[in-house]
């Protein structure tokens, strides 16, 4: 009997990071790894399995500077549960120990610093066999407030970072994956996020990552009006005008993207303890999502003539600032999981 489910790939992950982001600072406390772990590990539908998960290289997770035996416990606690790791978010902001990538000498070291750390965490996984494929992913670690005073002097300065991180990350057989979201300085506008790339000009080693939540706020001018692509009056429940936008955005940024955060969004913003205001996550079947998750994660995983881009190995799902209760319930990651599935049922294929 054929199977229901018959793709492979990409794979799918869950995101360990919500268990943090967004958390402590005299709001919500954290979800330790493990737990995070254990909740993706046993969520099942139709008899498909989460395959991996994505990490934050960040205590009380991960700490940044674990020594190998750390990270033999590690992968050793994430494959007793059948998972994989895939991409690692290496800590490259300023409170934790980090700086901007559009700063001064100082700053940017401690950015390139932390960056090369990651690197190092990464290049272990794989050699460890935990880790068969995912990137490193970074931001430019400034506010878009910061980047306004000096536009064109700031682009030029993070394009200058990510030159210099690209050169890190190929000497340890890494790849770098830019996040485009409305809270980071110089990618917090599709235009300006394009910009950077173009500018860096190393796609081997530099691509970008999609947030499906958080990119969708880029069709909206969010921290950045003159990018606006959709009309201030726009009505997101029209379906075609959204499909325009997102056409638009797509086509700017597909040919950049190498990662693919599958979420959902009301079309407004969110923020929670630390975390600047960004796109907000909804479940999948939140009644007020806009998005139709696996039609609109088709834009970024085919191209315009509908081929397959086969571009990200594997698609993770991003929950950050989700509620502890609702992130503790079984059947939240149920109905993650099942969102995920139908994406890769429909633009997903089969490696034997």
């Amino acid at each position: 009997m054929t199977h229901p489910h018959p793709n492979t790939f990409p794979k799918l992950h869950n995101a360990a990071w919500p268990g943090v982001v967004g958390k402590g600072d005299g709001g919500e406390p954290p979800i330790d790894l493990d737990t995070m772990l254990d909740l993706t590990a046993a969520a099942e539908v139709d008899g498909v399995k989460f395959d991996g998960v994505d990490l934050f290289l960040f205590a009380p997770h991960v700490d940044i500077d674990s020594s190998s035996d750390d990270l033999k416990r590690l992968a050793e606690k994430v494959q007793s549960r059948d998972l994989a790791i895939g991409l690692v978010v290496a800590p490259v902001w300023a409170p934790t120990g980090g700086g901007s990538a559009m700063g001064g000498a100082e700053e940017r070291r401690r950015f390139l610093t932390q960056l090369r750390k990651g690197c190092r965490i990464a290049g272990e996984l794989r050699k460890l066999g935990v880790r068969p494929h995912g990137i490193v992913r970074i931001d430019s670690a400034g506010d878009p407030g910061a980047w306004a005073q000096d536009p064109e002097g700031n682009t030029k300065r993070i394009a200058e970072t990510f030159r210099e991180a690209c050169l890190i990350a190929a000497d340890h057989g890494e790849r770098l994956a830019a996040e485009g979201e409305i809270c980071w300085g110089g990618m917090h506008s599709w235009k300006e996020m394009v910009k950077v790339l173009e500018r860096v000009g190393r796609p081997e080693t530099l691509g970008f990552q999609a947030d499906m939540a958080h990119t969708m706020l880029y069709l909206l001018g969010y921290n950045a009006p003159d990018s606006r692509i959709l009309p201030d009056d726009v009505d997101l429940s029209d379906k075609n005008a959204l499909d325009a936008g997102l056409r638009q955005l797509t086509a700017a940024l597909r040919p950049w993207t190498v990662d693919l955060h599958i979420a959902q969004n009301d079309g407004t913003v969110k923020g929670a303890g630390s975390h600047d205001k960004t796109g907000r996550h909804c479940l999948p079947n939140d009644p007020n999502g806009k998005l139709d998750i696996p039609r609109h994660a088709g834009f970024w995983l085919r191209e315009a003539d509908g081929a397959l881009t086969k571009a990200c190995k594997s698609i993770c799902w991003d929950g950050c600032m989700f509620p502890n209760e609702v992130m503790m319930k079984p059947e939240t990651w149920n109905s993650i999981l099942a969102a995920m599935i139908a994406v890769r049922d429909a633009h997903g294929w089969r490696e034997e």
